[in-house]
């Protein structure tokens, strides 16, 4: 229906749930998910408006699965898109705008208010606020033969000159658990975290080949990123891209003999191929790293990203059988496996590779997502079934286990229903509080699940300001229909890390005990908080269907011979000899205050600068 108001024409429109519409029809824009109020939970003292929709192009989220459109380099969403395009046209913050200015904010930024007050003071703009001016300038060419920065002036000019020296003996080899350098912060938060240059550099292995498997590729800049010396060697690109998006990625890669592609099949609808993976192959043995980044620029420099980094996996003696190698996780047959799923011609060479290395040492569990419509025992290989059957066999149900939170943190939201019983509340927290083999058949009510997702304010005085929020997609069509997730959220604040300014795109789950020192169990993933990443159940739970390619790694402290994994309280500068478990954020979590919004990247935000003192005005 269409409502007139102070603040303009509004549409609202009874559809189906995201997760159960039709695929909608080319002539649609399949960028505009139906709006549809919440009719069973009506929240109090809530003014809510919802603009009518701009007309966008057709692509979706990141976890919302649509086929993206790509500039050169790759965008990946909307979002990014919007991000990229602040970046390069800065509007500047004015503190007094002119009444016609005043009355177009006012205007644009009811679409979002949770607050029943329309008059709340702006919050005080950053202190490293640039001057601010009435007049929008025009944006300078630059004569540096880098290309320009995304992340303004000091982007560059921020980072150390050691900022690719890694010390590997300051790195922990016992998780082998890293984050990703950041610029922008002190040198001892860096001290044991890698950079794209360091994991591809002739320190970790003599490089022969390699796959990167991944949702987003620049390629000239990937190539820039291995050391000259391997710039030649041959490459496979798996990716999800279709149609143009596909046309213009080979394109891409055309100057490059040495790139061939792999494209993963994405039979379901809004399914994406979001898997980061690198396969290393060296003289010297093979590699794996399972990690949160993709391979553009922006995602390396200024953003929270992890990784793990396998152990280097010797050749095994010629004629070894073909079950040698094989780990206590059994990471060598879930991996070989993970990979069959693609059913390509391409990475059979690299099956083989793998079964000729020894993969013994690893000590992480491997949690994937394919696309299908899975039934019987099928079900639990993938998604959340197959963390919830790791969970069940690998560890115990503890004393109080009720009072163990579970945490959730990510990048991105789907959608999640009409109220929490429709899957958050329901299956996927009954995975998340899985202990051993216990006979209950639900958590029960005292479980906590708490969920870290970047606030506004959080976006706005970030490292890179409101075009971060590029990379957090959570969208209002979505937002509107889910108002009573909102009450799980906490905001991200990583003092521990040094990395409160640097929004996150690495994405975590975790059980934590009550007093937040201790954990049960430890994933770092690809998959953010939708159905589509981690599967759904349908006809009556006896099947689960998953939409998109995801990959993961496990940490149960059983494979380390311990009960637990104690919470590092000094993650850096790191140390080889640490026991504790390095999580990227401050435990306990923060719930977000009364005047705290989730991020929400397609409406605007205009009534406080960022750190470089602009406002978000998306297109």
């Amino acid at each position: 229906m269409s409502q007139d108001s102070q603040h303009g024409k509004w549409t609202i429109s009874d559809s189906e749930d995201e997760d159960n519409i039709i695929p909608p029809t080319p002539q649609k824009d399949s960028n505009k998910p139906s709006i549809k109020p919440d009719l069973e939970r009506k929240p109090e003292k809530v003014a809510t408006f919802f603009k009518q929709e701009p007309k966008l192009s057709p692509k979706r989220n990141e976890d919302l699965h649509p086929v993206k459109e790509l500039s050169a380099p790759s965008m990946g969403s909307e979002a990014r898109k919007a991000a990229h395009v602040n970046q390069t046209k800065p509007v500047k913050y004015e503190s007094n705008p002119s009444p016609s200015v005043k009355r177009k904010r006012e205007t644009e930024e009811a679409g979002w208010n949770l607050s029943s007050s329309d008059d709340e003071t702006p919050p005080p703009a950053p202190k490293n606020e640039p001057k601010k001016s009435k007049v929008s300038p025009k944006k300078k060419k630059t004569e540096d033969k880098r290309p320009p920065s995304p992340h303004g002036t000091n982007y560059y000019k921020e980072e150390p000159a050691d900022f690719f020296e890694t010390n590997l003996l300051s790195m922990n080899d016992m998780y082998r658990f890293y984050l990703n350098k950041v610029t922008g912060i002190p040198k001892e938060y860096n001290t044991g975290a890698l950079h794209i240059k360091d994991i591809l550099s002739p320190m970790f292995g003599t490089l022969k080949e390699s796959v990167q498997f991944n949702y987003c590729f620049d390629i000239p800049w990937m190539v820039e990123q291995y050391p000259p010396e391997f710039r030649d060697k041959p490459v496979i690109l798996v990716h999800g891209e279709k149609r143009e998006s596909k046309a213009r990625l080979i394109e891409q890669a055309k100057p490059y003999s040495n790139i061939r592609f792999c494209q993963a099949k994405l039979d379901i609808a809004f399914g994406t191929h979001h898997t980061k993976m690198m396969l290393l192959w060296y003289e010297e043995g093979f590699r794996v790293i399972i990690l949160t980044s993709n391979l553009i620029r922006a995602d390396w420099y200024q953003k929270t990203q992890g990784m793990w980094m396998s152990p280097l996996y010797p050749r095994l003696p010629e004629g070894s059988p073909g079950t040698a190698g094989e780990s206590p996780t059994n990471f060598k047959r879930d991996l070989l496996e993970y990979l069959e799923a693609y059913r390509a011609p391409e990475l059979a060479e690299w099956i083989d590779r793998i079964k000729q290395h020894d993969l013994s040492e690893t000590r992480v569990y491997l949690i994937g997502s394919t696309p299908g419509r899975y039934q019987g025992p099928a079900m639990e290989k993938w998604g959340h079934l197959r963390l919830r059957k790791l969970l069940s066999e690998h560890t115990k149900p503890m004393q109080n286990e009720e009072r163990w939170h579970v945490l959730g943190q990510f990048s991105s939201i789907g959608s999640m229903g009409l109220d929490k019983t429709k899957w958050l509340a329901t299956e996927f927290q009954r995975t998340l509080t899985t202990l051993g083999k216990a006979g209950k058949s639900l958590a029960g009510p005292e479980t906590q699940m708490l969920l870290v997702y970047p606030s506004v304010d959080n976006v706005r005085t970030s490292l890179e300001g409101y075009p971060a929020g590029g990379s957090l997609p959570y969208s209002i069509q979505t937002a509107q229909r889910q108002l009573w997730l909102h009450s799980y959220f906490h905001g991200w604040h990583a003092d521990v890390t040094g990395r409160s300014n640097a929004m996150p795109h690495i994405k975590t789950y975790m059980r934590v005990s009550p007093d937040f020192t201790q954990l049960a169990w430890f994933l770092v993933t690809s998959a953010n908080l939708s159905k589509a990443a981690w599967g759904a159940l349908e006809k009556n739970s006896t099947q689960i269907m998953v939409r998109s390619y995801e990959l993961g790694v496990l940490y149960l402290p059983s494979a380390f011979n311990m009960s637990t994994f104690p919470v590092e309280k000094n993650v850096f500068p790191a140390s080889s000899s640490s026991k504790g478990f390095p999580v990227p954020f401050d435990l306990p979590p923060q719930r977000y205050s009364s005047k705290d919004k989730p991020w929400i990247w397609n409406i605007p935000y205009t009534q406080a600068p960022d750190t470089h003192g602009n406002i978000w005005v998306p297109s």
